[in-house]
């Protein structure tokens, strides 16, 4: 059977661009069942509350919630279950020792399929402070509004 190329985004998490800073990302493995990624392929995954954990030399997926297949039965599994990132040991310890000295959080970022695997796009994020996030906004609003500025000049 040929191996299918190429990236199709399944959802992302832009409330963790709201809500962090993300200093460095990079692309994890997820495990899944079966019946996971038939919804998966339908689209049905909610990432915004979702975030990473390091438990026993591990890295979980926590609070991910991937709705349960139409057509499957008893192969369904728990929605929200704790699902384990595909890392190598030392890339986990990496990430681990950065969120337990220097205050960041992992945060998935997006979830897409490469090929015909199911991917994770994890973030290294340290947290907006509220006036962080009113900064953003301003940015974001003077920048459409010397977009829409330069639309009516090109118009008339």
């Amino acid at each position: 059977m040929a191996e299918r190329t190429g990236t199709k985004t399944i959802a992302q998490n832009k409330k963790a661009f709201h809500d962090y800073f993300v200093e460095e990302s990079l692309e994890t493995g997820v495990e899944l069942v079966g019946t996971e990624v038939k919804s998966l392929r339908q689209g049905r995954v909610n990432l915004k509350d979702a975030w990473c954990s390091v438990v026993s030399g591990e890295m979980l997926l926590n609070g991910c919630h991937i709705s349960p297949y139409d057509f499957g039965n008893r192969f369904n599994t728990d929605p929200m279950r704790v699902r384990r990132l595909l890392l190598h040991k030392r890339e986990i310890n990496r990430l681990y020792g950065l969120v337990k000295q220097q205050g960041y959080s992992l945060i998935p970022l997006s979830l897409y399929f490469k090929g015909s695997r199911v991917k994770v796009q994890l973030g290294l994020c340290k947290g907006k402070k509220l006036y962080d996030k009113r900064a953003d906004m301003a940015k974001r609003d003077a920048q459409r509004d010397m977009e829409r500025a330069l639309k009516e000049r090109n118009r008339g």
